[in-house]
């Protein structure tokens, strides 16, 4: 998952155990850029610090075979040798050629929208039920499933929630973490990284990535082009802002619940821009 604004640390590569454990036994392992910093190539492979349990990385390697990849690549995971997920922390994907772009945003969120129409008819995966890390509190915040009470003091927060109404959108499986987890070639489709499982509206994946974009990498209005066909996007922005907020202050202050008061950060001009759309009920 995609850690924006914050100093990425490398970690220690992974070690010759590891490597032989995924086969790939002499490899010398090369840091990739992107997300938080801690991925490594090695062969045909890509070695990370295992973010998941072994019941959602066994979930990944059962169902993305089974995913028509029609103008998107999907990275797969790969087991070690034993047929198990991870080893001593450690989790492999196969490697997909491509290179992170800047500004490519409506493309980012084309092949999002690609990715989920192939995603529709998948079930809700039962580890969802089990997460509790930041990104996931986060997110059952901004759709009220944790009160926003629990977080009297993170920035902007009661703006946000003020504005929120319910959505009729289905939920479906979506990857909620698509700003920098998409991979762009000059000869093949855009490749789709680090898949961060979510059951929401597939609008709501658009939202973050907009979201991002307008906080961390220089858009402005424009971007909502991309959303225009939308019916109130400002309510999934809301919530992809409060969102993306909430996982900064946890990760920032160290905190799952409690007092502490960061700065406002750089989030005003786009939570205006959220409000007013929420309140307005359209597009922008």
């Amino acid at each position: 998952m995609t850690c924006h604004g914050y100093g990425q640390v490398m970690p220690s590569e992974p070690p010759a155990h590891v490597l032989a454990a995924f086969g790939v036994a002499g490899s010398v392992p090369v840091p990739l850029g992107g997300g938080q910093g801690t991925s490594w190539r090695a062969g045909d492979f890509v070695l990370k610090p295992a973010e998941t349990d072994t019941d959602e990385l066994a979930w990944r390697a059962r169902v993305f075979p089974q995913i028509s990849q029609d103008g998107f690549r999907l990275a797969r995971p790969q087991p070690a040798g034993d047929g198990s997920w991870a080893v001593d922390g450690w989790s492999a994907t196969e490697f997909v050629p491509g290179r992170h772009s800047q500004r490519r945003w409506f493309d980012i969120i084309a092949a999002g929208d690609r990715l989920h129409r192939a995603l529709r008819d998948v079930q809700r995966p039962a580890f969802l039920d089990h997460r509790s890390d930041p990104w996931a509190t986060a997110d059952h915040i901004a759709w009220g499933e944790i009160p926003v009470t629990a977080f009297p003091d993170v920035p902007h927060l009661p703006e946000l929630a003020s504005v929120l109404r319910p959505v009729a959108a289905p939920s479906q499986l979506v990857h909620g973490d698509l700003t920098g987890n998409v991979l762009f070639d000059d000869e093949l489709p855009p490749a789709i990284i680090d898949f961060s499982p979510y059951w929401r509206p597939v609008t709501y994946a658009a939202a973050i990535v907009i979201a991002d974009a307008l906080v961390w990498e220089g858009a402005d209005h424009q971007i909502l082009r991309a959303v225009s066909h939308v019916d109130d996007f400002g309510q999934y922005l809301a919530r992809a802002l409060i969102s993306r907020i909430v996982t900064d202050w946890i990760l920032t202050t160290g905190k799952l619940s409690g007092s502490a008061r960061p700065g406002p950060g750089p989030w005003a001009g786009a939570v205006d821009l959220a409000g007013q759309l929420a309140r307005a009920g359209r597009s922008g």
